[in-house]
């Protein structure tokens, strides 16, 4: 006379299918899984941390504020866009430059150079910054943001920090 103990055979094979089908899924779910979650799990930013070819600097007027635009892709999780850049560079007398952002300290509005009132006008809220980005008057915080700069072979370059 025998008594069934424990598990049964076909409990054991079903067991056991069930067991081997859960570590097959898994390991063809893993990819799809990494493949979702991987813009997630990257440093947002612009694709490139190299320095930005602005153009020859050796028609620059000194004292005379000159506008180069660029463009940059930035990507943060799932969304990529593309993203315009305004740099205003003055010559001055030393041979030196002053580098820095079309953008506004006050709320990020565009600032254009009024030669006539010989300064930085921002047309949202009346900010007024001088020819080296310093606050002449306005509701601006702080002047406009300078950049880190080099001339390699004539070519002005700057460094886009993350902000």
């Amino acid at each position: 006379m025998t008594e069934g103990h424990g598990l049964s055979r076909r409990a054991f094979v079903s067991g056991a299918v069930a067991f081997l089908g859960g570590i097959i899924g898994l390991v063809l779910a893993l990819p799809a899984i990494g493949y979702l979650l991987s813009p997630v799990l990257k440093k947002a930013g612009f694709d490139t941390e190299e320095w930005i070819p602005l153009g020859p600097v050796g028609e620059l007027e000194t004292g005379k504020p000159h506008l180069f635009t660029f463009s940059r892709t930035r990507r943060v999780g799932w969304e990529t866009t593309g993203q315009s850049f305004g740099i205003y560079v003055v010559k001055k007398p030393d041979g030196g430059y002053d580098v820095f952002s079309n953008v506004c300290t006050h709320l990020s509005c565009r600032v254009t150079w009024e030669e006539d009132r010989d300064m930085f006008v921002c047309p949202c809220h009346s900010g007024f910054f001088a020819l080296d980005g310093g606050v002449i008057s306005g509701p601006q915080p702080r002047p406009l943001d300078q950049y880190d700069y080099v001339v390699e072979e004539g070519i002005l370059k700057i460094h886009l920090a993350e902000v």
